[in-house]
């Protein structure tokens, strides 16, 4: 059997799946399209949380960050883990007891603020569409590699089935869709480790496999990448981060970004009382980290032997003839994720940093051009069955995994965005009499809408689009985590203080990274150089959404304290939601 029928057999098995559970688990209500009902049970609910928490990013991109960036890539994993215990210790149970469908409506009836609610509302609406261009990129690419399709096509396939099982149930078939798409994809990411390990060191765990001597070599994984990588003139893989305040920085905005994510924070809302949303966030911690463990050891062998492919007989001879290239390099060059450019015309595939000290003695001595491939770091994961000429089946798995993750966390945010719209604009701000029935039918418009600007954006991706991390995060972190957080633990903070400090927040992210990211125009020129050299402070437009939020805090508190002090409803109510005692019901004014 091919290994396009194999792919084509698990990524439609998995479809079947998805669009199963859709037509099982339909929505009849407004409570059961934006909540589940409220009635989803813990563990079920943390597999779900999980399954929206592990986008494309998690999946896709977070080993190949580490795999690339060494010991500077572990800032993914601190900040993405450490932010979601910051959401599951200090803001979910609280916002369960508060008892409402979206973050808006919190942030509207905490602050007795209708202005509050709409910032909040235009926030969720940036920060989710954000996200979803990179789900839909993200499934183009794995679409046009394993279905032979185009990047296009790809992303409007990932679009027709989200939008399917998304409209069709709502949160509840979400809910479910993604506990199915969870296992899915988590099974995906742990089986070719465990071969790969098995392969290179002959022990079957990947975390002990990448501690573990490499064959009869005499040598571990970790310092054989490290002597390899040091050779090539690129950075050892265990050196630290060269940069120790961007490093916090990022860490820091990753962590605060990640609780502020109205789509994850959302999923504590279709529990039935608080004990149980601190039960989801104690389960879905168990399941996140499955991945989050074993993403070290897949970045650390990936490119392991991704090296060893380019230089079968050690980084001191000569690297691969194009001409003999695997296939893996075949299939991912049609792409454009993978390139090769023979600059010296010698037929073979120069892989180094010839920018660094040592890649420059390199080109001297071996007469080399400069470096001639080109990876991109989304590939190294998905690619890493083929690199390792794995079975077809562990490919055609991988290809299902890695398209769950996409789908799951695009469901997710396509419920985050709808809520938005036929909730808190539609049926709080313009027409408050309209019908369950209307609002469900606004939600699922919405959908569509949101889905097709999405897929536009995905395939003719703005300026800004390489930038999702930092635009995505730092956006939740400089503006509802901030806001979400005084409004938990603070009695003094009013609704002029939330606003000022949301709108200096969102303000101070959105000049700082847009300056660097080509879409201020001064001078004549389309953006700042963004480098070092010209970064305020030495501060990297990835780490700016953590200043922006103690900016926030800082404002937000200034301004309450120059103005009246809530009602004293208000401040009781913020002294019973910290203390809570049980749930009230997931309802809205």
């Amino acid at each position: 059997m091919s290994q396009f029928a194999v792919n084509m057999i698990f990524i439609g098995l998995s479809f079947a799946l998805y669009i199963g559970i859709a037509l099982w688990t339909r929505a009849g209500s407004t409570k059961e399209f934006y909540v589940a009902g409220g009635g989803i049970h813990p563990v079920t609910n943390g597999v779900a949380v999980a399954g929206d928490w592990m986008s494309a990013a998690s999946f896709l991109s977070m080993a190949g960050m580490v795999a690339f960036m060494g010991y500077a890539g572990s800032a993914f994993l601190m900040g993405w883990t450490g932010g979601y215990i910051l959401l599951a210790m200090l803001l979910a149970p609280y916002l369960r007891k508060f008892g409402k469908f979206t973050v808006p409506a919190f942030v509207e009836d905490r602050y007795q603020s209708r202005t509050a609610r709409m910032i909040a509302v235009v926030s969720l609406l940036c920060i989710s569409l954000t996200y979803m261009i990179g789900q839909m990129t993200g499934s183009g690419v794995v679409f046009a590699r394993y279905l032979n399709v185009s990047i296009d096509l790809g992303i409007w396939i990932a679009a027709g089935i989200t939008f399917f099982y998304a409209v069709l149930g709502g949160m509840k078939s979400v809910t479910y869709t993604q506990v199915a798409q969870y296992c899915v994809l988590i099974v995906a990411y742990l089986v070719p480790p465990i071969f790969i390990s098995m392969q290179l060191t002959g022990n079957p765990i990947p975390q002990l496999g990448m501690l573990s001597e490499v064959g009869n070599e005499g040598i571990n994984v970790i310092p054989k990448l490290d002597g390899i990588l040091a050779e090539l003139g690129f950075a050892e893989y265990t050196g630290f981060a060269a940069d120790p305040l961007n490093y916090f920085l990022l860490t820091a905005t990753l962590m605060v970004g990640t609780a502020g994510l109205p789509h994850v924070i959302a999923r504590f809302f279709t529990v039935r009382k608080v004990a149980e949303a601190r039960w989801s966030a104690g389960w879905a911690l168990v399941f996140i980290a499955l991945l989050y463990l074993t993403a070290p050891a897949v970045a650390s062998m990936a490119r392991l032997n991704l090296m060893e492919t380019v230089y079968p007989n050690g980084a001191q001879a000569d690297p691969i003839d194009y001409e003999h290239r695997p296939d893996w390099m075949n299939n991912w060059l049609e792409t454009g994720l993978l390139k090769f450019e023979d600059k010296n015309g010698d037929g073979l595939i120069q892989y180094y940093n010839d920018a660094s000290a040592k890649g420059k003695e390199l080109t001297a001595e071996r007469g080399w051009a400069g470096n001639e491939l080109t990876v991109n770091n989304d590939i190294i994961v998905v690619a890493n069955p083929e690199i390792a000429k794995l079975p077809g089946w562990t490919i055609g798995l991988m290809a299902a995994g890695a398209i769950a993750a996409a789908l799951s966390t695009a469901a997710g945010l396509l419920m985050a965005i709808s809520s938005a719209v036929s909730h808190d604009i539609v049926k709080v701000a313009l027409k408050p009499d309209m019908t369950e029935k209307g609002e469900m039918n606004v939600a699922r418009i919405a959908m569509l809408a949101t889905l097709m600007l999405s897929a536009y954006l995905g395939m003719n991706p703005p300026g800004f689009a390489a930038q999702t991390v930092a635009l995505a995060f730092g956006l939740a972190a400089s503006s509802l985590f901030p806001a979400l957080m005084m409004g938990i633990f603070s009695r003094r903070i009013n609704g002029k203080g939330a606003i000022a400090g949301m709108l200096a927040g969102i303000t101070l992210t959105l000049v700082y990274i847009f300056m660097f990211k080509g879409w201020f125009f001064i001078a004549g020129t389309n953006n700042f150089p963004d480098t070092a050299e010209y970064w305020f402070f030495g501060v990297n437009p990835l780490g700016i959404g953590f200043i922006a939020a103690i900016v926030n805090f800082i404002v937000a508190y200034a301004v309450s304290l120059s103005t009246e002090e809530p009602s004293q409803e208000i401040q009781d109510l913020v002294e019973s939601v910290r203390y809570p005692k049980g749930a009230g019901a997931a309802m809205d004014h």
